[in-house]
Order: structure tokens, then C-alpha cells, then sequence
């Protein structure tokens, strides 16, 4: 489904991948480890477009996403919940679900408001409430409902549970595990939280210094390799 072959990009003049490669299957789910500033986020953000390739193939799909305006990008079945959240403050919780909803892929049974709430049940007495009136948590499960809202075959979640305290981690892992045992969505993670990743991915690529060092699957990752390019 989604293919990189060595991936470039840069910051202005400064390069931040070197040939990054991945590749995801329909359904699978990826992580994307690292230590911070091997390159994740930059990796995600060149596969939307947000920062422009300069070097190398992406393809979803078999469709190249190099050059590519990320909205186009998008409207092809990507969805992304970007780190940081970035919903829209001044609307209420509904509004933002409302803002991003299309079905530009004809999905049979595409996501509404209603299917969110139920994979969010503690959204459902916030509907009313401003995006910036929302807690942390709240916040990230608006961000994971309204990329869903865009009827996505391939979601991104970048940092999917920082800073949230643990029952909330909890909830949001809960609510992944669901999306890839009833939807079969594929997803693409970056997280933190290697004992919770283990739980739900399929495969691992990790990253050091802007290029791919390591990719398989999460299961075959050794102790000497977690240690070597993912231990503090």
C-alpha cells in the first residue's frame, strides 16, 4: 500500500533524511522508532507533503505522492493525526468532527459522528465544548475522530499518546487495537510506548539519523537493537 525508497528532504539546507525506506501492506500496522530527532516526524510530514521530498519514491497505492499537494495527498485515503493535535480551537468538539468529513473514496459504511462517539464514548457529553476548552486527552481522541471522519485507508498517528496521562494512554490504545481488529485500517505509529506498541503492531522501522537502520517485524526486534538505536 504505501511504499518509500530512498526518501530525501531537507530544512533549507540542512538535510534531515538520507534515504529513508518502508513499506506497508493494506491492514498492517507500522511503528516508526527511533530516538528523538532520527527523523520520524519528518518522515511522516514528507509523506503527506507537509515537507517536500527532495530525493527518492513514495507511492500509496502505486500512486506517486512525490510533488504531490498535501491535499491531494490526503483526498487519496490519507489520514493524519498530526503530534500536537492541531485541532480547531475555536469550534466545538462536533464542528471540528463536521469540518473534516468526506467520503472522496465512496466507502460503503463510511465513519460519522455517531461511530466516533461510540469509539469514543468519553467524547459524548463534550460535543458542545470549544476545541480549546478540552482536555489533552479529550483533544487527542477529537484529533484520531476527525482523521477517521475523512474515511481514511491509510491513518497517521504521530505520537498518538504523548504527555496524556495513563488511563487515557490506555483508552487511546484500546480504541487502535479495535480500529485494526474491526476496520481494517492500516496504521502508521509514532509512539513511545514500546510495550503498548508491541501489542498491536505488525511491523517495525527504525530510524537513525535520517535514514532506515533497521525494519521487520515488531517481533523480531532484539534487545541489542532496541538498545543500540531505541534505548535512552
Amino acid at each position: 500500500m504505501l511504499v518509500l525508497k530512498d526518501v530525501t528532504a531537507h530544512y533549507g539546507t540542512s538535510q534531515a533524511l538520507f534515504g529513508m525506506s518502508l513499506d506497508l501492506q493494506a491492514g498492517q500496522v507500522a511503528t516508526l522508532l527511533g530516538r528523538n530527532g532520527m527523523g520520524k516526524t519528518t518522515t511522516i510530514n514528507t509523506i503527506m507533503g507537509i515537507v517536500k521530498a527532495s530525493g527518492g519514491s513514495i507511492t500509496f497505492d502505486g500512486q506517486e505522492l512525490v510533488g504531490r499537494a498535501s491535499f491531494r495527498t490526503a483526498n487519496l485515503g490519507l489520514g493524519l493525526v498530526p503530534e500536537g493535535r492541531q485541532i480547531f480551537p475555536n469550534l466545538t468538539m462536533l464542528e471540528n468532527l463536521v469540518a473534516t468529513a468526506s467520503n472522496h473514496l465512496g466507502v460503503d459504511d463510511p465513519w460519522t459522528v455517531e461511530k466516533v462517539l461510540a469509539l469514543f464514548p468519553e467524547l459524548e457529553t463534550r460535543t458542545g465544548s470549544m476545541g480549546n476548552l478540552l482536555s489533552g486527552g479529550e483533544q487527542q481522541m477529537l484529533a484520531i475522530g476527525r482523521a477517521l471522519m475523512t474515511n481514511p485507508r491509510l491513518l497517521i498517528l504521530d505520537e498518538a499518546t504523548e504527555g496524556l496521562a495513563p488511563i487515557i494512554r490506555q483508552e487511546i490504545w484500546a480504541a487502535i487495537a479495535r480500529l485494526k481488529q474491526e476496520t481494517g485500517t492500516a496504521i502508521l505509529l509514532i509512539d513511545k510506548s514500546v510495550r503498548e506498541l508491541a501489542q498491536v503492531s505488525d511491523r517495525a522501522v527504525i530510524l537513525g539519523r535520517g535514514e532506515t537502520v533497521w525494519s521487520g517485524a515488531f517481533a523480531d526486534i532484539t534487545p541489542e537493537v532496541s538498545e543500540t538505536y531505541v534505548g535512552v
